[in-house]
Formats: C-alpha cells, sequence, structure tokens
C-alpha cells in the first residue's frame, strides 16, 4: 500500500458510510495496537479460535497471526460474531517451518516472543514485562505449543491457577491475558497507540468491507485525476 494515497481515500470514502459509523470507526482506532500481538498455532477448533479473535477485537489487538502447519484456519461465525473482519489476520502456512517464519517474521519488526504454558516456572502474567513490543504465542490445549515453538521463544508466560485442572481453555486464555495486558499497557506511558499511517491502512480496510462495491469506488476515485 506504499503507493497508494492511502490519506485521501480514506478521505474520499468515508462519504459513503453514514456519520454515526464513521464516529464509531474514529473512536475505536484510538484504541487499536500493534505493540501487542497473538499468534495462534495449530488451533484446529473452530469455536476456539473464533472466541479468540473475538477476544483480540474486544481488547484491541489489531494483528493476529495464524499459523497452518498442521490444521487449517477455520472459524465458527456464531461465536466470532464478525469480529474477524475488523482485525488484520496474518496466515502462515507452508510445507516446513510455518512456526519458525512466523517468529523469525515477528522479530525482524521488533517483536519479543513469549510462549504461554502452563507448565513452566516462568513469569506469571501480573509479572510479565512488557517493556518491548510483544507477540504472545498460544497453542492448543491437547498438544501445547509445539518444540520449536518453545526452543525459539524468549520467553514464556503463565496464568496462575489454584485449583485441580491444569489449564484454562485456550480462549479463555487468551481472553484473560488481553484484558490484563492491555489493561497495563494503556496505564503505562508507553507509545502502544498505531501510528498515523498505521489507523489510515486500517481505516481504509474497515471502510471497504462496509461499503458496498467498494472496489469499484476505489478505481474511480483512482481514475478521476486522469479524467479530463
Amino acid at each position: 500500500m506504499k503507493n497508494i494515497d492511502i490519506e485521501g481515500l480514506v478521505d474520499y470514502l468515508k462519504n459513503f458510510v453514514t456519520d454515526e459509523r464513521w464516529d464509531r470507526f474514529q473512536s475505536v482506532i484510538e484504541h487499536r495496537t500493534r505493540y501487542l500481538t497473538v499468534v495462534l498455532e495449530d488451533i484446529y477448533q473452530s469455536h476456539n479460535i473464533s472466541a479468540a479473535l473475538r477476544s483480540c477485537e474486544c481488547f484491541g489487538v489489531q494483528d493476529v497471526h495464524i499459523i497452518e502447519q498442521k490444521y487449517e484456519f477455520e472459524v465458527n461465525s456464531q461465536i466470532e460474531m464478525g469480529s474477524s473482519k475488523w482485525l488484520t489476520i496474518h496466515k502462515h502456512k507452508s510445507k516446513h517451518n510455518s512456526s519458525a517464519k512466523c517468529i523469525q517474521s515477528l522479530r525482524k519488526k521488533g517483536y519479543k516472543i513469549i510462549a504461554t504454558s502452563p507448565n513452566v516456572n516462568d513469569s506469571d502474567l501480573y509479572d510479565l514485562n512488557i517493556d518491548q513490543k510483544t507477540a504472545l504465542i498460544y497453542g492448543t490445549e491437547l498438544e501445547g505449543l509445539s518444540n520449536e515453538v518453545c526452543e525459539m521463544a524468549d520467553g514464556f508466560m503463565k496464568i496462575p491457577m489454584f485449583g485441580f485442572t491444569e489449564s484454562f481453555n485456550i480462549s479463555v486464555t487468551v481472553a484473560l491475558s488481553l484484558q490484563y495486558l492491555t489493561n497495563k499497557l494503556r496505564e503505562s506511558n508507553i507509545k502502544w497507540q498505531l501510528s498515523k499511517r498505521e489507523k489510515n491502512e486500517v481505516l481504509f480496510n474497515w471502510l471497504k468491507t462496509s461499503i458496498k462495491n467498494s472496489e469499484k469506488i476505489i478505481k474511480f476515485y483512482n481514475q478521476k485525476d486522469t479524467i479530463k
């Protein structure tokens, strides 16, 4: 999108949605962040992945990375409630090393890699340091995270538990950790908000999602300066 007049397009496209919807977009975008991102590794239960996406959207985490090494990404529309259309979803699917490639990509963007697991003696959720951009990786309840992820992680995080059961449902784990960490982030002095460019890119995608025949409207906008 580097060569697109993204700000001009957003300004143009907002005329095709109601004032109420545009005001809502403006309000929500101010709470969006890429400082925290969520990575879901081979979550094969559609209800779990759908609930996790819904939590990401509700807590303002814009980017979700889906690793599809063994299982394909599938959502349950009755659970995700349309949340995925407001998120930026990155799929990582290759014949080999999808998890490693995802982690390498995130590291290049400055993320610290935190693997979530109930079986480690590392940071409790409430002690996790977020002084750097952080990617939280979640695996399935049955299999957990792959050895590859555990070996490449910069650290581990668990949610304190006091009962007999070993772990929370994966979607509950995502919700609990994001509720705490996003609140901690918003109360800090960390610059966690999207940049102006990032806001416009996200708004552009939201507008496209909301406008019927948006591609034709965008094509007309891009051609209008050449029409004499």
